[in-house]
């Protein structure tokens, strides 16, 4: 199983842009991150479909981030066994990883495809129940270790 989890896009006006996803596209606000400076959007499929991370209207690129896409989120099944078998698929393949992650509600592996776009493949916790709690919202990011 493989699905489409989420995708994350750097913005230069967080307000305009969760505005727009909100009341245009039709997503709910699911809650806000680092400060104020993200905004979790959902359809309610997942805890998140889109996250948008505010950069400001510096011209340019932004602390070396730049405007637009960041990375699409790929869920690739419901287990810890799931997302070490990836790994071990990602490692055969000889593609190198740029981290991994827990995030509290999930669990992650970074890397790029072939033309340097990030891509996150992941699990979400079963423990975790994203309806009812939002304190995984602002848990500090943990490495991964599988």
């Amino acid at each position: 199983m493989t699905e489409l989890g989420h995708v994350v896009f750097y913005v230069r006006n967080l307000g305009r842009s969760v505005a727009f996803y909100r009341d245009v596209v039709g997503l709910n606000v699911v809650g806000e991150l680092f400060g104020g400076r993200a905004a979790m959007l959902t359809g309610g499929r997942t805890h998140h479909e889109l996250l948008l991370i505010e950069i400001g209207d510096a011209p340019g690129p932004s602390r070396g981030r730049r405007l637009g896409l960041y990375h699409v989120g790929w869920k690739i099944g419901d287990s810890l066994d799931a997302l070490r078998a990836t790994k071990e698929r990602i490692e055969r393949a000889g593609v190198a990883l740029d981290g991994a992650s827990d995030h509290t509600v999930s669990q992650s592996l970074y890397l790029r495809d072939p033309d340097g776009n990030e891509v996150e493949l992941y699990v979400d916790d079963p423990s975790v129940d994203w309806r009812r709690t939002d304190g995984w919202m602002e848990a500090a990011v943990k490495p991964l270790r599988l």
